[in-house]
Parts: C-alpha cells; structure tokens; sequence
C-alpha cells in the first residue's frame, strides 16, 4: 500500500464568520441536524478522549444522547476504564467526524456526572435489550471468552422477566464545553476553522489557520 499516494479534495463548500451563530451549540445543533439530514451514517457517534491518573490518553467513541446549553450528554458504566479515568481527571475532549460533508467538531471540556433521576429516565427508555444488556457487561473487565458475555446476558433476561431496573454502576456524564471547534474542509488544504472559547460569560470566535 502507498498511503501516502492517497489523498483527494475537500471541495464541499467553505465556512465564513457570518454563517456562524454566537451560540456554540446553536452552530452544533444546526451542523447536527445537517448531518442527520445528510444521512451521514451514526451522526451522533463521538470520540471520547480521556487522560488517566498515570497521565496515559484514551479514546473510545460513545453516542451523544443530549445536547442544550447544559453540556453534551452521554450514558455508560461508570466502573467502565473511561469513568475511571474521568474520576481522576475531568478534562475531556470530545471530536466529531463528520467525513461525508468534510466537517469536524472538537470540543474540550469538563465531565461531571449526571442526577440520578436523569439516569434513570433515560435507562427506562432503552430498548428490553439494551437494558439487560447494561447488566450483563462489567464493562472494560477482562473476560474468558464470548460464551461467558452471552451466558450473563441470559443470567439477566431470566432474572428481570418483567420491570429491568437500573443498575447502580450505570450511569452518564455531562461535558460542560470551555471551548468548541467547527473545522470544515477546503480546497488545497485551506482548511476553515473557527473556535468558540468562553470567557467572561461569553463566547469569543476566532478564526483559526489550518
């Protein structure tokens, strides 16, 4: 393979100031929905990048579940190698790859987690499936085979025959964003890049070289 023979284009179109909203997550939202619009496929999928206590990097990607003017929201075990990390650290970097329309969105910010009523609500509204399935993985434990996987999801499915309840070890975190990144491609490598970071109460844009 010649990977460094393989490049191409970006020639979707470009990014000015004045099609920029002053709310980060008014431009999110909209970019969100241009995605889901696009069919772009898991539009909701994002990179996860957390940094250990022994200082060692992460990632994993995750599905956003909720997105206002409170944070990025997403759902997990909180016994999973990512919550561990977050305890120790809880500054995180989340990234969006939106490669069929040439854009990404790279947001850093502080993860906390969220009320448990809010957990709970959101567990109840999963499919039978997925609930059993949050019971049957000691998400990021070391396991002996698949078999064992799938003989702790039947555990599970005999066990809850009615009502699944919430596990105590599952969870979700909020990213409060401090800064957010809108990248879309461009001709030559003329990349536009603008950054929304909060300062004094506010959002400042800056544009950025690529």
């Amino acid at each position: 393979m010649k990977l460094h023979e393989l490049r191409r284009e970006y020639l979707q179109g470009g990014l000015r100031r004045e099609q920029l909203t002053s709310d980060p997550i008014v431009q999110f939202e909209h970019w969100m929905q241009q995605a889901i619009d696009a069919e772009v496929p898991d539009p909701t999928a994002m990179v996860v990048a957390t940094v250990d206590a022994k200082g060692q990097p992460s990632q994993r990607i995750v599905l956003l579940k909720q997105v206002d003017e409170q944070g990025f929201v997403f759902f997990t075990n909180i016994h999973s190698r990512k919550a561990k990390a977050i305890t120790d650290n809880q500054q995180v970097s989340v990234h969006f790859p939106w490669y069929m329309l040439e854009r990404q969105v790279i947001i850093q910010g502080k993860a906390s987690l969220l009320e448990r009523d809010a957990v709970e609500a959101y567990f109840d509204s999963r499919p039978p499936q997925s609930r059993l399935a949050a019971w049957a993985s000691a998400q990021s434990e070391v396991i002996p085979s698949r078999e064992h996987l799938l003989a702790q999801y039947e555990v599970a499915k005999n066990q809850y025959k009615g009502s699944i309840p919430v596990p105590d070890f599952w969870g979700g975190y909020r990213i409060v964003p401090t800064e957010i990144e809108f990248w879309q491609g461009g001709e030559h490598r003329l990349h536009d890049r603008f950054r929304y970071t909060f300062h004094d109460d506010q959002w400042v844009i800056d544009r950025l070289s690529p």
